[in-house]
């Protein structure tokens, strides 16, 4: 065997027994790199006689095709083993559920739901929605709303209080969202048809109450206004919201000082081991007060009494939540715990619609 077949053999076996790229590439750098073993051979062409150089210029070529293939096939095969390998390694299991994106793991907290539902409802029927500041004036929180001072009404509400102003005046946070009503009626014409959801705060902490709360009012203002109208838009508020077929309602004589008739509503239900179902049984929930606007406010407001009449209505968001979802304590919806906003929180997606259903 001459030089140049045994150089091959040697070359060719070296390939065949590379385990990996790396042993591969080692063993073309040794033959075919710059100082490599066939190209050394090549250099020595140029030293040759012209038919020498034909001669033995055509074996090292020819060696240095067969190595170049048994390279290319080589490495082909060692490819494809490494991702054979790396298949095993990674198999995924496709019985398993797939995860959920940040997006999807999220959960809509369900007073937003609630906020969302009731606005449905309450743009279904014509209403738009109002909005004001959490920092109001005694004025516009008590004063205009027919509370006068010392009136004993206002101890009906636990007031936070911030500290005088060099005027005299003295902020606090509104202790309902009635203020929104009285800037509404400020700065609108009849007809009025408005609600006005928002945060709202009180000096009282226990299962049913806490400090800082959310409520919805509602307003009617016009000239032909009157109770028929509001026991209408309470009973079609309910039954969407409840996602029953009909709620039987009783209206009790009550006193709000900025209404006249004032009346708190109760709604049927049934009570059957800790839960509540509307729509049916025999017991009855208070869930609402509502009335007519009482003229010292319309007057206060700059309405005129004797052209203008309207109702209003307010009930808690916290509570009607509660009801609908059966949660116990409403001081755990402040408390930030995942786990509970895991088992009642809503899906991002979960968008409430009449059509659709509030709550599906």
């Amino acid at each position: 065997m001459s030089d140049l077949a045994k150089l091959e053999t040697e070359i060719l076996g070296a390939i065949a027994a590379a385990s990996d790229e790396a042993a591969l590439e080692a063993v073309r750098v040794g033959a075919l790199g710059k100082k490599g073993s066939i190209s050394a051979l090549l250099a020595t062409l140029g030293k040759m006689s012209p038919d020498e150089r034909k001669t033995e210029g055509a074996k090292i070529n020819l060696a240095k095709d067969k190595v170049t293939e048994a390279l290319s096939a080589r490495r082909d095969i060692l490819k494809n083993a490494a991702l054979d390998a790396r298949l095993a390694s990674e198999t995924i299991d496709v019985t398993l559920p797939t995860r959920e994106t940040p997006a999807e793991q999220g959960r809509i907290h369900p007073l937003s739901q609630v906020m969302d539902e009731l606005t449905a409802i309450f743009a279904d029927m014509g209403f738009s929605i109002a909005e004001g500041p959490d920092i109001e004036t005694d004025d516009y929180n008590f004063t205009k709303l027919n509370f006068p001072e010392g009136h004993p009404a206002r101890e009906m509400h636990d007031t936070f209080f911030f500290n005088r102003k060099e005027d005299g005046s003295r902020p606090l946070l509104r202790t309902h969202t009635s203020p929104v009503q009285v800037r509404t009626m400020l700065t609108q014409k009849p007809p009025i048809r408005v609600i006005c959801p928002g945060r709202t705060y009180r000096i009282d902490s226990d299962a049913t109450h806490t400090p800082q709360f959310h409520q919805v009012e509602g307003l009617v203002i016009d000239k032909g206004s009157h109770l028929g109208h509001l026991k209408w838009i309470l009973a079609e508020f309910c039954k969407a919201f409840f996602e029953v077929d009909n709620v039987n309602m009783k209206f009790r004589p009550s006193f709000f000082p900025f209404t006249e008739p004032s009346l708190e509503v109760d709604i049927q239900c049934r009570r059957d081991k800790g839960e509540i179902r509307f729509g049916e049984g025999e017991d009855w929930l208070e869930i609402l007060g509502c009335g007519m606007v009482h003229p010292n406010v319309l007057r206060a407001c700059g309405i005129d009494p004797d052209v203008y009449q309207g109702f209003a209505w307010g009930m808690g968001i916290d509570r009607i939540a509660m009801l609908k979802y059966g949660i116990n304590d409403l001081r755990q919806m402040f408390e930030s715990d995942t786990r509970w906003i895991n088992h009642y929180g809503f899906k991002p997606l979960d968008v409430p619609t009449l059509a659709g259903g509030l709550s599906s």
